[in-house]
């Protein structure tokens, strides 16, 4: 947790062979310039291996930041309405027609998603405002995965790093929803799947489901003592026990079935078959990860007055809400079952260590590590000092509290040309500028270390480009 997004990547496109502006001639070179620069950066970041990725997002978010109030701009002209508070001619010679990798698409194993051809300025919107909460859901992840280091951290650098996580998902639902409410995206039929009003939606419950988890995270003492299990030097155990307020463990269970239902929402819009199954896994996982953490704290706050024996059946409901072995034998997993979730911890520890896509599973397992430490200490208590029957854990579950929404996420504010920006833009084009070419070939060719070369023979040194898509990409 968060979704591990692949950036998109686009082709090159020359906008003045689209558009031009008679009182802002300038506009449309400024625009291919930014956008170039964007292109450059994406197909850069889809060469670095994993580990590099993390370091060179905040050049991705530089560039698609950069170049939203330029798209956005143009948008607003071809609709004939005003950029800020200043008139823009545009003149549409021919619909915009360009290229961007629809990443979310369900795609054959071992085959790279397509790259379908849109038709229209608002497409490119839509692409571009995307990939910009796509970045902000992976710097997300960045700040996580200090957490899942085998390295002590202490409680504030934990906190901080929770809450600038919390901070960029709240971005992001916050750019999923300012997108929903442009009139011709919405209404948009032949868009690809990426975005499709009912995947916009979705994704902006799912950034909203994930944001509201983390309020939990920050607090949440068991979960740190899981995530420090993984540091063998690490001895704090030794001489403290976690601890949580008997008021807050309801107050945590509301909020993380608030969550649920937004993940619940999100995997309602989520329809197989056209979109990614990872991710429309993952949001399952994140909804059974979310009810699975609630009856959890329910159970906790059960046994905090005394009552271990309903904290046992809730953590039994804890189990089955996140689907795991029926129960625990002398603190061990057993059948087939135990030993397939003890494999996939095994894996997700891996790639937690490699930096690789871990957390795919929605926090599932490590939840599962949690409920599994409290049941097996919970159990020999009750067995030894303190007998209470364990009643049934369907009636518990049946009668679980509403969610408790803790966010108010504030309108997306997207950056817009300044007066004094569009009053240079009056000027003509200088003929002595160039737009940006960048070092990255326009090639359908992406896959890591891929590079286009020449064939050998009587075809050498002709002019044939055998990684180019079209004509129009002469221009880079």
């Amino acid at each position: 947790m968060p979704f591990h997004f692949a950036l998109p990547t686009t082709s090159s496109v020359l906008l003045s062979s689209f558009v031009e502006s008679a009182t802002h001639p300038s506009l449309t070179l400024a625009a291919t310039t930014k956008r170039s620069v964007l292109k450059d950066a994406l197909k850069k970041h889809k060469r670095l291996t994993p580990r590099d990725r993390t370091a060179h997002l905040p050049t991705v978010q530089e560039a698609v930041s950069n170049y939203v109030p330029y798209v956005l701009a143009l948008y607003a002209a071809s609709g004939l309405r005003d950029v800020g508070t200043e008139r823009v001619d545009l003149d549409v010679k021919r619909p915009l027609e360009v290229e961007w990798r629809s990443t979310l698409s369900a795609t054959l194993p071992g085959r790279e998603p397509p790259r379908p051809k849109l038709i229209g300025l608002h497409h490119e919107a839509a692409f571009v405002l995307s990939t910009l909460a796509y970045t902000h859901s992976l710097l997300a992840r960045s700040q996580l995965r200090m957490l899942h280091d085998a390295t002590m951290m202490a409680n504030e650098q934990r906190t901080s790093a929770i809450t600038a996580a919390m901070k960029h998902l709240l971005e992001a639902h916050s750019i999923h929803k300012y997108l929903l409410g442009l009139p011709s995206i919405s209404a948009a039929k032949d868009a690809p799947p990426d975005i499709q009003p009912s995947t916009i939606s979705a994704l902006a419950a799912l950034a909203l489901a994930e944001a509201t988890l983390l309020v939990v995270s920050k607090d949440d003492p068991y979960a740190a003592v899981v995530s420090d299990d993984r540091n063998e030097s690490n001895r704090d155990w030794m001489f403290k026990a976690p601890s949580i307020p008997k008021v807050r463990a309801h107050l945590y269970a509301r909020i993380c079935l608030a969550a649920a239902e937004h993940a619940g929402q999100a995997q309602g819009l989520l329809g197989p078959g056209k979109i990614d199954a990872d991710l429309v896994k993952y949001v399952a996982d994140l909804r059974r990860a979310a009810r699975g953490k609630a009856a959890r704290f329910l159970a906790i706050d059960a046994e905090l007055n005394g009552k271990t024996g309903e904290g046992l059946a809730w953590l039994q409901g804890a189990r089955r809400e996140l689907g795991l072995a029926s129960e625990l034998k002398d603190g061990q997993r057993k059948g087939f079952k135990g030993l397939k979730q003890s494999w996939q911890e095994r894996r997700e520890d891996k790639r937690v260590g490699k930096g690789g896509e871990w957390g795919m599973d929605g926090g599932k397992l490590e939840e599962a590590r949690v409920v599994e430490m409290l049941e097996a200490k919970w159990d020999k208590e009750n067995s030894t000092i303190n007998t209470q029957l364990v009643p049934p854990c369907e009636p518990l579950l049946a009668s679980m509290p509403s969610g408790r929404e803790n966010h108010s996420p504030q309108p997306y504010q997207p950056p817009q040309l300044g007066a004094q920006t569009l009053a240079l833009m009056r000027a003509p084009p200088d003929p002595s500028e160039s737009v940006f070419r960048g070092d990255e070939e326009d090639s359908g060719g992406e896959e890591y270390g891929a590079r286009v070369s020449e064939p050998v023979g009587a075809f050498a040194g002709t002019s044939h480009d055998y990684g180019r898509r079209g004509p129009s990409n002469s221009y880079y």
